[in-house]
């Protein structure tokens, strides 16, 4: 018996016939997460006809479901009007995100073409940094005011929240919009209607429009008695909220780009068995070059004290040993300061503090190690030896792991990711000063 058709064959079939009508009666026969993940594995413009043949409500089901890569792709082959209508009934926040991944050209056309007044809601968003929770948040929320009763306040939740992305925290604002504090749903539905919301309202936890999203993202998900956090201008009046699922969201994506970072190669856009050759290329080129560099200063370290390593050819057979582990040492530290930031438990103005508890901290492994090294050597190459690599770990540890603490709040400061910066640097510069580091201590106590 022949086997069945797969469903991506059968659309093909049908679509080589042009009977549009079998395409969409397949189509109609799977849910939505089934639907998107079978478009997703489409080319753009076999995907861009799958799409327009999905009722309006469904299509955008399935669009929401999509990365922004696949958005974008999307985006480019539909017409016009298609795209103007899915665009209008995005959320802001997502509105903005799809902007920030489509071609600027692309972009531009498409704003011009959504109603005024989502075109100025989404002109704002983008007025904000790049990476700032201002681009994030949702704009629509649902607000309380300190002295209104909680049956005025559940009333006005009611009649406004199906329009607001988050209901369950409730910002309570002044007449002025300044944030007062905040109150739970729970809360107003098991408070006395004729209470003022004041008597049952927390104090105000928030973020500023132009934090990073990464750190509001986090500390929304470290408070334990709200679900959403309120987002305030310079002058403490509310503009948007930042929902629990957008926070989730965006902390996976910066885990994601960390993780992949800390590989050397940059995050894919896609999936990775969706991603071209090229692009898993492009995404780890850079890294490559960046780390080529670093092996031609190592080869000039290596030329400049190639008379040293003639005279004693034992030299060269630790090198790899103290490179590795001076990358190794360094990475580790830019690692755990890197998340210490993310996580807001370091800052900028802690470096000289970082400084020393990385330089502590790389003595005390440098000393462990190098013990284990002295102990190694001497039974092998002799007591000289020995002395050499012990002394030589104790130092490459010590600096390694102190640039690497500090390279992450460097980057910081000077608005780079630490992710990108972190890794590139330690690995060329610990190279290189390991390397002068261990001809040194061998000229000195080798007497070459």
């Amino acid at each position: 018996m022949p086997a069945m058709p797969s469903f991506t064959e059968s659309i093909e079939v049908a679509l080589d016939a042009n009977d549009l009508g079998s395409a969409r009666t397949q189509l109609s026969g799977l849910d939505v997460d089934a639907l998107s993940e079978h478009l997703d594995h489409q080319s753009p413009r076999t995907r861009a006809v799958l799409f327009r043949l999905l009722p309006k409500a469904r299509a955008l089901d399935v669009f929401e479901r999509f990365d922004t890569a696949v958005q974008s792709e999307l985006i480019v082959e539909l017409s016009d009007d298609d795209t103007a209508s899915l665009f209008d009934r995005l959320p802001p926040d997502e509105r903005v995100e799809l902007i920030d991944e489509l071609p600027a050209k692309v972009a531009k056309r498409i704003v011009q073409t959504v109603p005024s007044f989502s075109r100025g809601v989404t002109a704002t968003m983008l007025g904000y940094p790049q990476d700032s929770v201002g681009r994030r948040m949702g704009p629509e929320y649902v607000h309380a005011f300190p002295d209104e009763t909680v049956a005025q306040a559940l009333d006005r939740v009611k009649r406004l929240g199906g329009q607001a992305e988050e209901i369950y925290t409730i910002p309570v604002t002044e007449r002025s919009r300044t944030l007062a504090g905040l109150i739970s749903l729970r809360a107003l539905v098991l408070a006395p209607e004729g209470d003022p919301v004041s008597a049952h309202m927390i104090d105000p936890v928030s973020a500023r429009v132009d934090d990073e999203a990464e750190l509001a993202a986090r500390r929304l998900l470290d408070e334990e008695e709200i679900s959403a956090l309120p987002i305030v201008d310079t002058e403490d009046r509310l503009v948007g909220m930042l929902g629990g699922d957008d926070a989730h969201r965006i902390v996976e994506a910066e885990d994601r780009e960390d993780a992949a970072r800390a590989g050397g190669a940059e995050p894919l856009s896609r999936p990775y068995l969706l991603t071209s050759v090229l692009g898993v290329a492009r995404s780890r080129v850079v890294w490559l070059l960046v780390l080529a560099v670093s092996g031609v200063l190592t080869v000039n370290v290596l030329d400049i004290f190639q008379a040293t390593l003639e005279q004693r050819v034992a030299l060269s057979l630790f090198i790899p040993l103290l490179t590795g582990i001076g990358g190794n040492t360094g990475s580790q530290a830019a690692t755990t300061v890197t998340r210490a930031l993310a996580m807001d438990e370091a800052q900028v103005r802690d470096i000289g503090h970082v400084a020393f508890k990385e330089a502590r901290t790389g003595l005390l492994l440098g000393a462990i190690l190098g013990l284990l090294g002295f102990a190694v050597a001497s039974i092998v190459f002799g007591l000289d030896m020995g002395l050499v690599i012990g002394i030589t770990l104790i130092g490459v540890c010590t600096i390694a792991a102190t640039v690497g603490g500090v390279m992450p709040l460097v980057a910081k400061t000077i608005r780079v990711d630490p992710a990108v910066f972190s890794t590139p640097f330690i690995s060329t510069f610990c190279d290189a000063t390991g390397l002068i580091l261990y001809f040194m201590v061998a000229k000195l106590v080798l007497g070459i």
